[in-house]
């Protein structure tokens, strides 16, 4: 009986051992999936205030039509000091901001491979192909 005993304590422990490890393979997945999804919303988020600027007269402090001299500030985040903004999920720069074109990255605090790129094109005609959504190091 003692035998019986001491191979279903080594089986349990066997059996929990597997199981830690697919919980922790599961957890950094998810905190993967995390990440790059808040990447994307601040990024969402910075390209819709962008556009607002875009259609905002000058006068008012946009930019008229056009994001000529548009700045990180301007998309509601604070300048680190470089011209990109950051916060807990990643930094953010404005990579192009000229006439009707617009592209903000946001590179990964975890991870500085891993990047999300938000391009908006005034021109286009549909809403669909105004904003695109581009990964990089997922």
């Amino acid at each position: 009986m003692g035998t019986q005993q001491l191979l279903l304590i080594v089986l349990g422990v066997i059996i929990v051992g597997i199981a830690v490890v697919v919980g922790i393979n599961i957890f950094g997945t998810n905190a993967e999936q995390a990440n790059k999804d808040a990447l994307t919303q601040d990024c969402l988020r910075i390209a819709a205030a962008a556009q607002g600027f875009y259609r905002k007269p000058t006068m008012l402090g946009g930019g008229n039509n056009a994001f000529d001299g548009i700045d990180i500030e301007d998309c509601g985040m604070s300048d680190d000091g470089t011209g990109a903004g950051t916060n807990v999920n990643g930094s953010y720069s404005i990579t192009t901001a000229a006439g009707d074109d617009f592209v903000i990255t946001g590179t990964s605090a975890t991870d500085a491979t891993k990047t999300v790129t938000i391009t908006v094109d005034m021109t286009a005609t549909t809403d669909d192909l105004r904003v695109q959504v581009a990964y990089a190091g997922w």
